[in-house]
């Protein structure tokens, strides 16, 4: 059975890969529907994880290190969807078709997956994602429509750092850009004012130094 369902976290992506609307403007990006199985949607939405307590917002996620959680081996071993949709992207056709769509260098690459469960008055700066990280990938967990315009935001450079769009939030929903100089990008143009859950996936390098957060 595991087998079976981790084969379609990789089936469904691929899917969902090939149905994407690549976005040239002002950076390349990817915008996803059906990103993963529907029961993993659900499962992953219901991860008995209670949202952090005590977090501080400064428009950096870093802020509030010692409370974010990852798709470790252990959380892993507690939750069996966590590890089905860690399964999945290690899987080699998913890793093969990104770098066909993207031009991601993926080769060496390990797989680092972060559970977010952002509350009101949380918000990111417009800032630009490490080098070592290869690939970035949002996906939106929940229906509400009070999170319709709680997407990730997307910003032309400096100096200004002009707000340009936001991803539509919604359940099963996402996001993928490479990360470079001009992926300029950050949550909270518009206020969040309900939890917001998403996964954070990328695809990172081989010398990432917090191998605590790797798949």
């Amino acid at each position: 059975m595991d087998a079976l369902t981790k084969n379609a976290v990789a089936e469904t992506f691929l899917a969902c890969l090939e149905r994407s609307r690549h976005v040239t403007q002002p950076f390349y990006y990817w915008l996803l529907e059906d990103v993963l199985p529907e029961a993993d949607v659900d499962a992953v939405a219901a991860l008995a994880i209670p949202p952090p307590q005590g977090t501080h917002f400064h428009g950096r996620r870093e802020t509030n290190n010692a409370t974010r959680v990852f798709f470790d081996p252990e959380t892993q071993e507690r939750f069996p969807p966590c590890r089905r949709i860690a399964d999945g992207f290690k899987d080699e056709r998913v890793i093969a078709a990104i770098r066909a769509e993207t031009g991601a260098h993926l080769y060496g690459t390990r797989v680092r997956i972060e559970y977010c469960q952002d509350a009101p008055g949380f918000w990111l700066e417009p800032h630009t994602d490490i080098a070592a990280k290869k690939f970035t990938m949002v996906i939106y967990l929940l229906s509400n429509p009070a999170l319709r315009l709680a997407g990730t935001d997307i910003h032309e450079g400096p100096p200004g750092h002009a707000y340009v769009t936001t991803a539509p939030y919604g359940r099963n929903l996402g996001l993928i850009f490479i990360p470079g100089a001009n992926t300029w990008h950050g949550v909270g143009h518009h206020p969040l004012r309900t939890l917001r859950k998403s996964l954070i996936i990328n695809y990172v390098s081989a010398d990432w130094r917090d191998t605590f957060e790797l798949a």
